[in-house]
């Protein structure tokens, strides 16, 4: 491994992930739930950072290349744990939530069974699009918890500053990131498909043509 710029920013990634939950350890709420949504906004930028110094400074690296798609998915997948077991287990979170995994599990799967033809699975346009959608979705919804542990009292309601349909502003975030999430999974179904249409033909048995 090189020591660049932009693989020093994936590794902080790598080591970001396992410390959202740390958070929720170390810290009281909403302190834990405001240190958790800013670690993984810093997470969420430098993922974009890294790239982009990356490619403008020719310094892609089979380091960053391996390394960064792995950060990518440990950010989600455990900040997708935190959220589901902080916000009561919700039906409507756990769903998508679900099928994300799954689909993160199924597609890493298939990687490695391909070995040297994983190159097929390349990350296309779609597939970033589903990551930032994540990334969106999973803040907004750590805004959420944040401000529901705050919201004791008399929240703000509808007749006050940009609050419709009598949500509180925790109720709006939350709604909003469970929208967010949704849209995420299907992104994730989606390219988890393409994903597998792709692989299809590796996966025949010999002398089989379907």
């Amino acid at each position: 491994m090189r020591w660049t710029v932009p693989n020093i920013l994936t590794l902080l990634r790598l080591i970001a992930a396992p410390a959202v939950p740390l958070m929720f350890l170390y810290f009281s709420r909403p302190w834990a739930d405001w240190a958790a949504l800013a670690l993984f906004l810093v997470a969420a930028v430098t993922d974009w950072i890294d790239g982009y110094l990356a490619r403008s400074w020719q310094q892609e690296s089979r380091f960053g290349a391996a390394m960064d798609p792995i950060a990518d998915k440990a950010m989600v997948v455990i900040a997708i744990v935190v959220i589901t077991g902080y916000s009561g287990m919700n039906p409507w979170l756990i769903l998508p939530a679900t099928l994300i995994l799954f689909r993160e599990v199924f597609v890493s799967g298939l990687r490695e069974f391909l070995g040297s033809n994983a190159r097929l699975l390349k990350v296309t346009k779609l597939a970033k699009w589903k990551t930032t959608t994540q990334m969106v979705a999973i803040s907004v919804l750590f805004l959420g918890t944040g401000l529901a542990y705050v919201e004791h009292g008399r929240p703000p309601r509808v007749g006050e500053p940009g609050l419709p349909f009598s949500l509180s502003w925790a109720d709006l975030a939350t709604q909003v990131g469970l929208l967010l999430v949704w849209i995420a999974a299907a992104l994730t179904a989606w390219t988890g498909w393409d994903y597998f249409v792709k692989a299809r033909p590796y996966l025949r048995e010999p002398g089989h043509d379907a």
